[in-house]
């Protein structure tokens, strides 16, 4: 499936002409019937209209060319909130809300995204003291390759 997978990123780098859209991820799954997964996002979201857009272009590509001689579904969507941040766009994009980090080593960061820089990001980490329910804030930093996933939180405050 990995020629696959580089050839729908292809058409979909073709497609998707405007600065702003990034690919998020691209899953394939299913053996009699393949289900083809895009999901999309961008720097300021991305609207349902703009992924039906591109999920026809894409659809028509793929068959124009006969990628597939068997049957598919093709969905394309921006990545919901229990998908976790994937790059570094959608951190920055990010930047002021809550997230849960968890880390490769099995530890969990909880607070507010301050930065998204080159190899690291920067979580305003709450801190539940023993006995006390005062929650001290502490900068921590941490590096992309000692995150093993990243959810925004979603408060309903």
């Amino acid at each position: 499936m990995i020629g696959l997978e580089d050839k729908v990123r292809a058409y979909l780098e073709e497609i998707i002409a405007e600065p702003e859209y990034f690919i998020v991820d691209i899953v394939i799954s299913g053996n009699d019937k393949l289900k083809i997964v895009v999901l999309l996002d961008g720097d300021n979201g991305i609207s349902i209209d703009y992924c039906a857009s591109v999920s026809r272009q894409l659809a028509h590509r793929m068959e124009e060319d006969e990628l597939l001689e068997k049957a598919y579904v093709l969905e394309v969507s921006s990545p919901g909130l229990d998908h976790p941040l994937a790059n570094q766009r959608q951190y920055l994009k990010n930047i002021g809300r809550k997230v849960k980090v968890d880390t490769t080593d099995g530890k969990s960061i909880r607070g507010e995204l301050l930065e998204a820089k080159d190899g690291f990001i920067l979580v305003n980490q709450e801190i539940k003291e023993k006995g006390k329910k005062k929650i001290k804030l502490e900068e921590t930093k941490v590096s992309f390759e000692n995150i093993d996933k990243t959810k925004v939180l979603v408060s309903f405050k």
